[in-house]
């Protein structure tokens, strides 16, 4: 019995291993930093006002819920698609992190993605924005106090900041984009775009274990 379980084993795992070695810097990924960040962690570069980024969000969502412990999914919200107003963008980007700080990132990202998308309907102010995220179940005194708060006025100034930089590093041409422990870049192409959801993942787990 006990041989039988490790061939059985040995049977599911090969696959993975086998498509793991088949994974090629240069090909499947790039190095973008020498060093690799901290803690473990996925950070997606997208804009809300991104086409890709809209479908690519379904895949996004269930790889950072597949994700191993103690690995953060990161999402950094770019403005240099130029759909809507600086404003406009640095706003929804705030109600996102407030989504998120809450427990509602998911829910809230997939509302602002299909009103852009899917409705059509542009947002005009700030107050659209947050009539949209109050009826994604967030209190409207918790919502307003938070757009306001220093903590997440402050993360979206990192976002900025690290689109700024990678821009310039020219590694941030596109998006979606996302990136593995800081150091490893996945280029989406290389991919399967019909078992995208598949290979994705394995990639990622095979850039987060790496070093």
């Amino acid at each position: 019995m006990k041989k039988w379980l490790v061939a059985a084993a040995a049977a599911v795992l090969l696959p993975l291993s086998a498509v793991a070695s088949n994974f090629q810097v240069g090909k499947h990924y790039e190095v973008i930093a020498e060093q690799k960040t901290a803690k473990p962690e996925v950070k997606e570069y997208f804009s809300f006002f991104c086409g890709g980024c809209y479908a690519f969000e379904p895949i996004a969502q269930r790889l950072a819920q597949s994700l191993p412990d103690g690995v953060e999914f990161k999402k950094f919200h770019v403005d240099f698609i130029r759909a809507a107003s600086p404003e406009i963008q640095n706003a929804l980007a705030r109600a996102y992190v407030v989504a998120k700080n809450l427990g509602k990132g998911d829910q809230v990202s997939t509302a602002i993605f299909n009103q852009i998308h899917r409705s059509r309907v542009p947002f005009r102010s700030e107050d659209d924005i947050r009539n949209l995220v109050l009826i994604n179940d967030i209190d409207g005194e918790t919502y307003d106090k938070a757009m306001r708060s220093f903590g997440v006025r402050g993360a979206v100034n990192q976002m900025m900041k690290e689109q700024q930089e990678l821009s310039e590093r020219r590694v941030l041409t596109g998006v979606p984009m996302l990136v593995v422990n800081g150091k490893y870049k996945i280029l989406n192409e290389s991919l399967n775009q019909r078992n995208m959801q598949q290979e994705m993942q394995q990639l990622v787990e095979y850039l987060l274990s790496k070093d």
